[in-house]
């Protein structure tokens, strides 16, 4: 059991100006961010010729690459076109956004597991911050299309056998693959302001950091790692952790990792509260 996007097949290649023998090689996914970045674009009030040649970076996030194995299957070598390298790539997720929209900011693809498009946001603020972009599109995406990646996850343990991801429950036994794709605009606030732009949420900062090195395995989170992350955010944000009183967590689902981050949030969010409560969630239940 999985989610899945309806219409992935579908692709009007005409209105951002490509012809059918490309749209057919390109991606599902590089397809589905050009939609969901011009209706994110109109979403924001902003005209293609607002951003052409325009400072605005592009992050995107992604980690299974599903159509790049079907594509360069052995058994599909004779069916390659000059299309295939750049359709299929990797890079092309943000890079094809920049190209089609014109924009002249940073463009990078990244993978990160699970953390990926929260980490092509951090990217994005940062680019913002650091004055390499005027304005950042920041996001993620992913398409299950073979069953081989499923069945890899499956084995390592990661996927829920009974079909339902029960986040923070004491039967959380894994989490249930879906499909997604979702973009945001990002830019100063004070430019968004002036700019009397509808404002969805205001990022007071960010943070990224790695487990590093723990014996008990390659996949086991770090609740120290964690720990340190959110005191540096909550910090470098000016927020006090005892004013915060809701958190969308991971919450794999998974009876690893969720009493580590259970753990994490409950001694930085919880450490002083005498009063008050934080409640928490994870959209994947």
């Amino acid at each position: 059991k999985e989610g899945f996007i309806g219409g992935i097949d579908q692709f009007d290649g005409e209105f951002f100006g490509y012809f059918p023998a490309e749209a057919q090689r390109i991606d599902p996914q590089q397809r589905l961010l050009l939609e969901v970045t011009h209706e994110a674009m109109e979403d924001a009030g902003l005209r293609r010729d607002q951003l052409d040649g325009t400072r605005t970076a592009v992050f995107v996030g992604s980690f299974m690459y599903d159509y790049l194995c079907m594509q360069t299957a052995s058994e599909h070598r004779d069916e390659m076109n000059p299309y295939v390298a750049m359709g299929c790539g990797v890079s092309p997720l943000a890079n094809r956004i920049s190209y089609d929209f014109n924009l002249k900011g940073p463009s990078v693809s990244l993978d990160t597991a699970c953390s990926s498009s929260l980490v092509a946001v951090h990217l994005a603020c940062r680019s913002i911050w650091n004055g390499d972009a005027d304005m950042a599109i920041a996001g993620g995406v992913n398409l299950i299309l073979r069953p081989e990646s499923s069945i890899m996850m499956s084995k390592a343990g990661f996927l829920n056998p009974d079909q339902y991801c029960k986040a923070f429950d004491a039967s959380a036994n894994g989490y249930v693959r879906g499909e997604g794709v979702g973009i945001v605009v990002l830019k100063p606030l004070k430019q968004a302001l002036a700019d009397g732009d509808a404002i969805y949420a205001w990022v007071r900062g960010t943070a990224v950091n790695q487990d590093g090195y723990l014996p008990e395995g390659f996949t086991v989170p770090n609740v120290l790692a964690q720990i340190s992350m959110l005191d540096t955010v909550y910090h470098q944000a000016g927020v006090d952790p005892l004013t915060v009183d809701y958190v969308e967590a991971h919450g794999t689902g998974t009876p690893v990792g969720d009493p580590i981050e259970s753990l994490a949030l409950g001694a930085v969010l919880g450490r002083d509260r005498t009063e008050g409560h934080c409640l928490m969630g994870s959209v994947k239940t």
